[in-house]
């Protein structure tokens, strides 16, 4: 048996520009993941709740609300990208490139743009990437960009 524990997150020494994580976590949006998420957002647009509504608007059903999709992309990453993370600094240029419907499968891929340590301090440095979100078959629904704050191995 092999107890060897599995890393979650990278330090910023493994992180290197032009690294492709494909992350091995998807996960199936069900009706009462969009139900929850827009209640507790205050997102009460009929096209995310009201399945008579969203059938007479332009994609024919009930359409996922985007920051719902933006979450859980950005939760798929966590053990690849961000869990050694000090904080997430920003995010930029969030593009939301196709739609996504109740019982859509999400699965993210990240890419390395940019790697430095702190000016101030170099225990820590920035990790700079880009993170592109796709349903079950294949078709890009949103991509986004970020700036992570991340520990050093030495500290």
């Amino acid at each position: 048996m092999n107890n060897q524990a599995i890393p979650f997150g990278r330090y910023l020494e493994d992180f290197k520009v032009g690294d492709v994580y494909v992350h091995a976590v998807r996960k199936t949006i069900t009706e009462s993941d969009n139900n929850l998420f827009s209640l507790l957002t205050m997102n009460h647009h009929p096209v995310h709740l009201d399945l008579a509504y969203a059938e007479k608007e332009h994609h024919g059903k009930i359409l996922v609300v985007g920051t719902l999709v933006f979450s859980l992309i950005v939760g798929l990453t966590v053990a690849d990208v961000s869990g050694k993370a000090i904080a997430n600094l920003d995010y930029e240029s969030i593009k939301h490139t196709g739609p996504v419907f109740i019982g859509d499968t999400v699965n993210a891929v990240t890419e390395v743009i940019d790697v430095r340590y702190s000016k101030k301090d170099v225990s820590k440095g920035v990790v700079y990437v880009e993170t592109k979100g796709f349903n079950q078959q294949g078709n890009e629904v949103i991509r986004f960009r970020r700036h992570v704050l991340i520990k050093s191995k030495g500290n």
